[in-house]
Parts: structure tokens; sequence; C-alpha cells
């Protein structure tokens, strides 16, 4: 949606990510009284997405095809219609999703991703606005501690290494520096920014290497939320602590700037962590709140977790009613809530 015709809304909420976690804030936060901007990773290169960058030279539509539904107000017959993905006998169309299809192609008709961002905007009925973190697609390099590297997002997990850090780059190698139009505005203008739920290295990180988004976040006087993963994952953040992904996104960015972390407390069951239907997750992320308040931190800890879907996700309606928490009081340690814990 064009930043002229967001309606006047309380406060100004940007979340920043990318992956399955971040449409399933998005549909949430309509709920609250906030202008929402999401500003979404462009460095995915796998499945339909992965293709598609790679033949039209476009920034990749999957995350921003999901974003779009999660804040959609159309009729459920054509989100349905947006979402729908080819059967993977289709030959060429095999695995594609029409709206990624779609996205791509009104991006040559309108000239640019944010044209054709804005017109699909009207037309799906978005409230908030849908910002790639860049103009184009970029490439996410990881160096391991042994001094490896693999470039490109869909690879790095696969070698099973531990990821001193991640560099983005342009697809010609150069460092990714400029942002879209109107991210930094978002972040800079935001009360609320909001970092994940998504994959560490993968979904946060590649949107806050881009130089422009980076320094915009150590600029902002919004409060900085990080909304913990729940599950360890493979390749990534194997045995990692709440704490220990905190202190990654803090080096990167060399200071320390997440100013609170939404903890889940709620134990997953074992049966599932043992008949794993998703082999990409592998054990519960450890509590280290003293970590945690040692990287300037507030934590906010409750029952967050939502088993559904055969996974491990967080509750939606319990994370939004704390971001609301957050957004309606100046000082955290005036909630309420008896099930929650601010420390």
């Amino acid at each position: 949606m064009m930043e002229e015709n967001l309606p006047k809304s309380r406060y100004n909420v940007a979340v920043i990510g990318g992956g399955t976690g971040l449409p399933v804030i998005l549909k949430g936060l309509k709920k609250l009284d906030a202008n929402i901007s999401a500003v979404i990773t462009v460095a995915d290169d796998g499945g339909s997405s992965g293709a598609i960058r790679d033949y039209i030279n476009v920034v990749p539509p999957g995350d921003i095809r999901n974003c779009m539904c999660a804040l959609s107000d159309a009729d459920p017959t054509l989100i349905e219609l947006f979402q729908y993905r080819f059967n993977t006998d289709d030959d060429f169309l095999a695995g594609h999703a029409i709206g990624n299809l779609l996205i791509a192609a009104l991006k040559e008709m309108k000239g640019s991703m944010s044209e054709a961002i804005d017109f699909l905007s009207r037309f799906m009925k978005i409230r908030g606005q849908i910002l790639p973190a860049a103009p184009e697609a970029l490439v996410l390099n990881a160096l391991f501690e042994d001094g490896t590297i693999a470039i490109g997002e869909s690879k790095i997990a696969h070698h099973r290494k531990k990821i001193q850090e991640v560099i983005v780059t342009t697809t010609s190698g150069d460092e990714a520096v400029k942002a879209s139009p109107r991210v930094v505005d978002a972040i800079l203008e935001a009360d609320l920014i909001v970092l994940g739920p998504g994959s560490l290295y993968t979904s946060i990180l590649p949107n806050l290497m881009v130089k422009e988004i980076g320094e915009a976040l150590l600029k902002t006087d919004a409060e900085v939320v990080y909304i913990c993963n729940i599950m360890t994952q493979l390749g990534e953040t194997e045995n990692f602590t709440d704490s220990d992904h905190v202190e990654v996104l803090h080096q990167h960015l060399g200071a320390c700037f997440v100013d609170t972390v939404l903890v889940n407390t709620t134990e997953v069951p074992r049966d599932y962590i043992l008949t794993q239907p998703n082999e990409e997750y592998l054990l519960q992320v450890k509590h280290d709140f003293k970590g945690l308040r040692n990287a300037g931190c507030r934590v906010i800890s409750s029952e967050f977790l939502s088993m559904k879907q055969g996974g491990a996700y967080h509750d939606t309606d319990r994370v939004v009613e704390e971001l609301g928490h957050i957004l309606n009081t100046t000082k955290l340690h005036c909630k309420n809530a008896s099930d929650v814990n601010v420390y």
C-alpha cells in the first residue's frame, strides 16, 4: 500500500524477517491500532522463489506473497487462489505458486518491484505496507568458524558447521548497501520494531546486514523486540540458548540494540521432539535469562507455545497481546498479566 494511503493509526510497527514465522505474527498484528510495515528478506534462493529470481532477475517473491496474504482483507477465495501451487507433475509450472508468478509479472509490467507491490496491495486490500529489504535480489554468504564459506541461503544449513558470521552481497559480489524505498523511514518512524520469529541466520540477519537497515536499527528510538525461536535449527542454531541468539544479533551489528526479548516457557512435548515431522528443527531452545540481562535486554517470558499443524509454533494471539502491552505502556514493568514474567 502506498504510504500516503495508509490509514491513521495510533502506532507505527515495523516487523523484520522472513520465512514461515513472519506471516503468522503479521496476521495477528492486524488487530492492533497500528500501521504495519513488513520488511522482508530478499536473499531466498530455494524453491519456486529461487527459480523465479534466477529466470527473471527479480527479488524472490515467496515471502512477499505470504506476507501479503497475512495482511490481506480480500475475499478468502482470492487469497486461496493467490496461494495456489501447481502440482509437481505440471512440468514447467511444477511447484510454482500463482502469487509468485503474478508478482514477477507485475514487476516486469510496472518496471519496479515497489510499484508492483503497491499495485497488488490495493488489489489485495493489504492493511499495511510490504517492503522488500532491498530493491534487488541479494546473496547470503556464511563464513564458518573453520574458515570455509557457503554461498546461497539454501546451502548454508547443509554444511552442519558452526557459523561465525553471515554477509549479504549483491549478485555481482558488492556489499549490500541500499534498502528499498520507504524501508529506512519505516524503521526510523516506528514506535515498535519486531524481529522474527524466524530463522536467525537465514530470515532475520539477511535484512539486518543490508547496510542502511543495520544503521537505521542502531539509530531508531523505537523499542526493538526480538521474538526468540522456540526450537533450535539444524545447521544454524544447534545447541543455542536464547541469549546465544541475541548475542549473534548484537555481534553482527556491533552494538547491543535489542531492548526486549519474548521467550516461551512452555515445554515442547517430548513425543513431538522424538518424532520430528520436520528434520530442520532439533531441540527446544534453552533459557539463559542472566545472559539476556547481561546483554541489556528485558525478558518477557510466558506460555507462547502453540502446537499446531504438526509443529511447535508461537501462539499468535498471546504474542500479539504482549506486543500490544509493550505499545500501550511506556515501561515494561507496568504490565500486570499474572502469567507473564518480566525480568
